[in-house]
């Protein structure tokens, strides 16, 4: 038992001072002890205690997970559930183009049929005609095969085939948009790991000139006042740190929903490279975008669907034509007289023309809404055209500015760089006061801060453009 607690001792002291994962191996000899008879033959209540101590030893987080973005893009249209909802969607369209077509086909149902009735009886209601009731037994078929409906199914089956293609670039819109989502997660969380690693540094810089300070006022070289700034910075600078460490635990989760993942997940990203500069001309970028993105080709699709459906309701107020056929045998029928008279076989065949006529309006309010529906489907694709238009101007004057930070920025830092080195070298040779230090010091942090952000900012812009204009596949 004292073994047992001394290594759960152990292990634990291993996992509190942030070391690395317990081995495995260790892990297993802790497992056997604590299934071993020196714990089992414990009370129960301390068995407890014990087992939820190993249980969270065993509950240990893995090892950050190793990811580029070509991996993430690839795990996020595997997993993420608007890629699936939208393939679903997809199928399901697919289906109504065999729900239509099946009107080209013959259709042919089975009947069994029982009845009682009182004899001599008629039906009275509900028919113009008095068929006979008799108690009867029978079994037949029934076949319909439609002969021409004036172009109403043939304009069915096209409209369906052209919503199914709506809803195959409806999916590919929904991968562009994870696309993007992860191209904008992943670069997030390199730029808050990166902001974490500029924090950490400032602390251990901040901590330095504190402790340089301290020992200067220690030796009355220097005042109180410059160790309160001192202490000020420093704690700014570990300000700086939770504030970065808490954008990193904002990333991570950030791009976990990206992924199409629930479960929690830290990352170990690997950097890309800085993409090329922005294209010249914008207008060029516009075209493609109009030629490329799919939520346009959906809204194209769904359009002309509009009008192949509005041709469809016009067809109703055409003729169409069918031909029936039946065909059975009657087992049992109770007939009044004998000889029986009624014969046991029955078959027919016949052809129907139905030409509508009247029906109130209905065709005519069918075929008109179907019109509208068509008018709105035209304005909803130029509304898109042009939301595209603006998209693609927006982000490639984001993506402009973006690439003239990364010069701007880069030379701020070196102008900060120098500024903070000069700063330091005339404290120290008593020059200067520790106000002008910590300035220069604040500017440089956020300088490196800067620098950073245009990095990763423009990767982030770079990205977008692609997905305005079709490119982010």
């Amino acid at each position: 038992m004292n073994h047992f607690l001394k290594y759960v001792g152990q292990v634990g002291n291993l996992q509190r001072f942030g070391n690395p994962p317990v081995p495995s191996r260790a892990r297993a000899r802790l497992y056997r002890l604590a299934i071993g008879p020196q714990v089992t033959n414990l009370p129960h209540q301390l068995r407890l205690l014990i087992f939820t101590v190993a249980g969270c030893i065993f509950a240990q987080p893995g090892a950050p997970v190793k990811l580029n973005l070509q991996d993430a893009e690839a795990l996020a249209l595997k997993n993420q559930p608007r890629v699936l909802a939208a393939q679903n969607e997809q199928s399901a369209m697919n289906q109504r183009v065999y729900q239509a077509r099946s009107a080209y086909y013959p259709h042919l149902d089975g009947d069994i049929t029982g009845s009682q009735a009182n004899p001599r009886a008629r039906i009275g209601a509900g028919l113009l005609n008095d068929p006979s009731l008799f108690n009867h037994e029978g079994q037949g078929f029934v076949l319909s095969q439609l002969i021409t409906d004036s172009g109403r199914t043939p304009n069915l089956v096209a409209s369906s085939r052209l919503q199914a293609g709506a809803a195959g670039q409806a999916a590919q819109a929904a991968k562009y948009d994870v696309l993007l989502s992860v191209n904008q997660s992943y670069f997030g969380t390199l730029r808050a790991q990166a902001m974490v690693k500029v924090a950490r540094e400032t602390v251990e810089a901040r901590q330095y000139l504190a402790d340089q300070v301290t020992q200067l006022f220690n030796n009355k070289l220097k005042s109180q006042v410059d160790v309160a700034f001192a202490d000020v910075e420093l704690s700014r600078a570990k300000l700086l740190v939770l504030q970065t460490q808490d954008q990193v635990q904002q990333a991570f989760a950030e791009l976990t929903r990206a992924l199409g993942s629930q479960d929690a997940a830290t990352y170990q990203l690997s950097e890309e490279p800085m993409p090329p500069s922005p294209p010249a001309s914008v207008e060029d970028l516009v075209q493609q975008a109009l030629k490329a993105r799919p939520e346009l080709a959906s809204l194209q699709l769904n359009r002309e669907a509009a009008y192949k459906f509005e041709r469809a309701e016009k067809d109703l107020s055409l003729p169409n034509a069918s031909f029936l056929g039946v065909g059975g045998y009657i087992s049992y029928i109770a007939q009044l007289q004998l000889p029986r008279v009624t014969p046991p076989e029955y078959e027919a065949v016949g052809i129907n023309v139905q030409i509508p006529i009247f029906n109130g309006g209905l065709f005519k309010a069918r075929r008109e809404e179907a019109h509208y529906r068509a008018m709105e489907a035209d304005q909803r694709l130029r509304d898109e055209a042009e939301s595209v238009s603006r998209d693609v101007r927006t982000a490639w004057a984001g993506l402009s500015v973006a690439y003239q930070r990364l010069d701007v920025t880069a030379e701020m830092l070196r102008a900060a760089t120098q500024a903070q080195q000069l700063a330091k070298g005339r404290y120290d040779l008593g020059l200067s006061s520790i106000v002008e230090l910590t300035d220069s010091e604040l500017n440089l942090t956020d300088a490196e801060i800067a620098n950073l952000s245009a990095k990763y900012d423009y990767q982030s812009q770079y990205a977008m453009l692609q997905y305005t204009t079709g490119a982010l596949r």
